[in-house]
Parts: structure tokens; sequence; C-alpha cells
């Protein structure tokens, strides 16, 4: 299969995911509107329904919620696989003079960086760190324009995201002794912040 069979592949992908993370934020509204979350008890303290909330209406939110965080981890792992099957092929069959490009995940061209300078600590449930694949104990590489080469403190990394609401960000991450490329959109959501995650220095 070509890179650009690849990439289409892996572009169709990054459709799915947003479908996906579209209609968890929209069920997510629903379980908020009711003033409930993913587990909070549905009867009263005798064990009847709760007259105040739409009891069927939320079981099927949270039901189907479940369903498609299960479809979002598994098509997450399909675009890491896609991503890696993508910069193996344009190894071989681009020109020396032709560099690959590719707008859902790039490298840069002039200078790979490779040495963790921060770790992730915790990632809370459906945030957007959630949804970009972030896992405890993955190590940033790089975050947007921060690397080891200029990283200072954590302050360095909450400057991008302050700058970079709504917008997708590049975060090479180092899982094992594997690198992947993910793409992180810093946007208000249900918990704190703007990532739900927590990062520390190494």
């Amino acid at each position: 299969m070509s890179h650009e069979d690849i990439r289409g592949q892996v572009m169709e992908l990054m459709s799915q995911k947003d479908k996906i993370e579209n209609e968890i934020k929209e069920l997510t509204a629903v379980l908020t509107q009711s003033g409930v979350g993913m587990k909070d008890p549905l009867v009263d303290s005798e064990g009847y329904p709760i007259n105040s909330i739409n009891v069927y209406q939320i079981r099927h939110a949270r039901h189907r919620i479940i369903c498609l965080q299960n479809d979002h981890k598994e098509v997450m792992k399909r675009i890491e696989s896609g991503l890696h099957g993508y910069y193996a092929t344009t190894s071989t069959e681009l020109a020396p003079d032709r560099p690959a490009k590719m707008d859902i995940a790039t490298e840069d061209e002039s200078v790979v960086y490779k040495t963790p300078f921060a770790r992730i600590t915790v990632v809370s449930d459906n945030s957007p760190a959630y949804f970009a694949d972030f896992q405890v104990n993955d190590e940033l590489v790089e975050f947007g324009s921060v690397n080891a080469s200029n990283f200072k403190s954590v302050t360095d990394i909450a400057t991008v995201v302050q700058h970079s609401e709504g917008n997708k960000l590049n975060v090479k991450l180092k899982r094992g002794n594997r690198f992947l490329v993910v793409q992180l959109t810093p946007r208000k959501w249900l918990g704190r912040g703007l990532l739900g995650c927590n990062i520390a220095p190494l």
C-alpha cells in the first residue's frame, strides 16, 4: 500500500475520531444538564427512581458513552498504527528532494528531538488529553514549540496551552521505547483547565 493510500485511511480514521468525540460531548452534556455524572445514583435512599431526572435517558447516555470510549481507543490505536506505516513508506517511496509531509502529524525536518523533558502523571476521562490518547507515564519530547532544549518549567507549557485554545497542537510522546506524535486541542471541558492532565518535569 502506498503512503498516499495510508494517508487517506488515516484521514478517514481522524474523521471518525472527531465524530466519536463530538457524540461523547453531546451525551456528556445530557448528563450535565440532569446534574449527574457517569456514576451518580439514579434512585433515592429508598430505592425509587429520582423523579427530577429521566432515568432511561441517563442510562442510555451512560451506556453509549462507555461504548464510544471503547470505540475511541480502538480508532486511536488504528491511527497510531497508520502513522507508523505512513512514515515507514515515505522513507522508501519519496525522492530525497521531496520531504515527507502530513498535516495530521509532522516531524521537524531539521532537528529530531528525542530527549523527554516531562512526564504525564494523571489523565482525566473525557478530557482533551484523554482524547489525544495521552497515557499515564508517557514522556513529553515536544509540546508544540517546547522541547528539551528550551524547556525551563511547566509554565512554558501553560503559555503554549493558553495561546492555543481551540487549536490543534502536535505533541511528540515517548511511550516505553517508542516515539509517537499525537494531536492535542486545548479547550474548556467539564473538568479543570484546558488539558485534563497533570504534567511533571523530569
